[in-house]
């Protein structure tokens, strides 16, 4: 597909992961294709890998202005860099709080406030949000990664209404668990990896991980010019978590 065919996207949290996956899939599809990240040194060409910290407001303003005039414009900003975090409500102090928020929600509303100006220059607007299934289904030991990716869910909307008569389309998408870098890591602190992974993966009626690649093709759907009509919409792709209720198997 060249759906992207001339149009300039950057991408938060790119150097790995889901938005590496969704930084590739877009290139490959006929995208420029800026990276933001933490450390964008694995990030090769065609991508253009920019150094930015989305708890930094001066950071991000400054690699959104590097990457627009190295690009040439901006179409497309998938809205991806977050952190997880374990434990109850009573599992994570203050500051654990108040640093995932300001990564997983003020970091996205950084990074939007810096791209707007020049989205609204562009024929084919779109901003997409990586939220989580955590924002639509209670899941045990995620309260405050819950909350952030609630957040998520309602500025999407709350963007969506706001830009839509603008010309810029905002929508997320909301992954099941995913086989990234950070499961990974979470994996291999638990006790028993290997039930861990298993259990992860007996919760999607699916029965697997979501991939990464499979979370990119979500994302380039909502951002691509051939779903203009569509906004203000969140797309699970969580091998059925939120809608299924299958029978046990043998049942």
């Amino acid at each position: 597909m060249t759906d992207f065919e001339g149009l300039k996207a950057l991408v938060t949290g790119g150097a790995s992961g889901i938005g590496r996956a969704t930084a590739e899939l877009l290139a490959e599809r006929g995208a420029s294709v800026a990276v933001l990240d933490l450390d964008p040194s694995s990030v090769e060409k065609p991508l253009l890998g920019y150094r930015a910290d989305v708890t930094d407001d001066a950071s991000v303003r400054q690699a959104v202005a590097a990457a627009v005039a190295d690009l040439g414009g901006l179409d497309v900003v998938v809205n991806n860099a977050g952190i997880g975090a374990q434990g109850t409500v009573e599992d994570n102090d203050d500051e654990e709080w108040h640093r995932v928020l300001n990564v997983n929600v003020i970091g996205m509303v950084r990074v939007a406030r810096a791209a707007l100006p020049h989205l609204r220059e562009s024929s084919h607007a779109a901003i997409v949000n990586t939220c989580s299934i955590a924002a639509t289904a209670g899941l045990p030991q995620r309260a405050l990664y819950s909350a952030t990716k609630g957040a998520v869910y309602s500025l999407t909307l709350a963007m969506a209404a706001d830009h839509l008569r603008e010309g810029v389309r905002v929508n997320c998408v909301n992954p099941g668990t995913a086989d990234t870098p950070w499961v990974g890591r979470l994996l291999d602190s638990a006790s028993d990896p290997a039930a861990e992974r298993a259990a992860l993966a007996a919760r999607q009626p699916s029965g697997r991980l979501v991939s990464a690649a499979e979370v990119a093709g979500a994302i380039a759907y909502l951002a691509s010019p051939l779903s203009g009509a569509t906004t203000g919409t969140s797309l699970a792709v969580d091998g059925g978590m939120q809608g299924l209720r299958l029978r046990p198997v043998g049942q």
